[in-house]
């Protein structure tokens, strides 16, 4: 059953249409990661969610309680939402101490000094921060402030809590242990997260479900991250998430062979019926790791360039006028060696995906 629902929610600024008729749904006790390029409308929905912004029309619930709708005139102010938030740039106050940041939602609610301290030292313990109770931010490394915004948060509320973007500031070491971490806390509480970003590498290490939008604001596909990589329901969300090449396929003498600018290779693996019956250009889309390198094939490249990555080999390949990436696994290169560059290579590609060639998605 849907913990969190917005129902066509449209919102503009002017005559900037952000959102419009724009309806979503999250599972209770589950990590939501709303996934989109800048600009979007992201942070416009989740203003809406947290009272900060009003929208033009639609509803917004979370567990059957209204908190807005236009139609009905209802708009529950901010304070009275119970919605814990985690920001980009953490916003601990730089004057107060661990504690008294943390404490500071409830104090603003005014709760007996008891239940604060008890519920203060809670959560500190659940976000592995409580021997820094008395320390100021500025005693602190980043990872440790975002981890006293995370508990601020659960002191609003450890129902349900917002992260807008909360590891841009952090080095990548860190970003993946905060990742992991906040999916421990998510684990241990059964908090419903509601994860804003543009991220696709954090969102697909951490949500349950992953909603992508498009640059009109529209959400175009809500599923699991293997949904989100395998079945791929655009050009858009094939592109946006991780790296892509494409490579155009053009009919001739009806059959279809790639198009290298300066030859055309014949290509055998079948194209879908409901492309190939139009008889259209296309592009033939691939990830990296997606390619192997194979002496029988007839399709060849030269290695531009090798570069070793640790757990794998990212290769820039000279595919007749084009440049394509090819990703190898550091246990397949040392079963077959890794491709030299400057040398010619045969390729062979798996799991391909079709898209007429005009098309482009905003």
């Amino acid at each position: 059953m849907a913990y969190v629902r917005f129902e066509n929610i449209s919102v503009s600024y002017g005559d900037n249409q952000v959102l419009k008729n724009f309806s979503l749904s999250l599972t209770k006790n589950e990590i939501m990661c709303l996934v989109g390029p800048s600009g979007c409308g992201k942070t416009t929905l989740v203003r809406c969610l947290l009272g900060l912004t009003r929208p033009d029309e639609g509803e917004i619930y979370v567990d059957d309680k209204c908190l807005f709708s236009s139609r009905r005139r209802i708009n529950v102010p901010a304070e009275r939402r119970g919605i814990g938030i985690v920001f980009q740039d953490y916003a601990v106050w730089p004057h107060l101490t661990v504690k008294d940041n943390v404490a500071y939602p409830m104090r603003k609610r005014r709760m007996k000094k008891s239940d604060i301290d008890r519920r203060v030292n809670d959560v500190l313990k659940q976000v592995s921060m409580s021997e820094y109770i008395n320390h100021l931010p500025g005693q602190l490394s980043g990872g440790q402030q975002q981890r006293v915004a995370i508990a601020r948060a659960l002191m609003s509320s450890d129902d349900l809590i917002v992260m807008d973007e909360p590891i841009t500031n952090l080095d990548a070491k860190l970003r993946d242990q905060m990742l992991n971490e906040i999916r421990e806390i998510q684990r241990n509480l059964g908090t419903t997260v509601f994860y804003i970003t543009h991220d696709q590498k954090a969102a697909l290490h951490l949500g349950d479900q992953l909603a992508i939008m498009n640059r009109k604001g529209e959400l175009v596909q809500i599923g699991t991250d293997e949904d989100i990589i395998l079945r791929p329901k655009s050009r858009f969300i094939f592109e946006f998430i991780g790296v892509t090449n494409f490579i155009p396929l053009k009919r001739v003498d009806s059959e279809y062979k790639l198009d290298l600018g300066r030859e055309m290779v014949p290509w055998s693996e079948p194209v879908p019926d409901n492309l190939a019956s139009g008889g259209k250009s296309l592009e033939m889309g691939t990830r990296p790791n997606d390619i192997t390198f194979d002496d029988s094939s007839p399709i060849r490249a030269k290695v531009r360039r090798a570069v070793f990555l640790g757990s794998e080999y990212d290769y820039f390949i000279e595919l007749g006028d084009k440049e394509i990436r090819l990703q190898q696994s550091t246990l397949d290169a040392s079963l077959v060696g890794v491709a030299q560059e400057g040398s010619e290579v045969g390729l062979r590609f798996l799991n391909p995906h079709y898209y007429e060639a005009e098309r482009r998605e905003a």
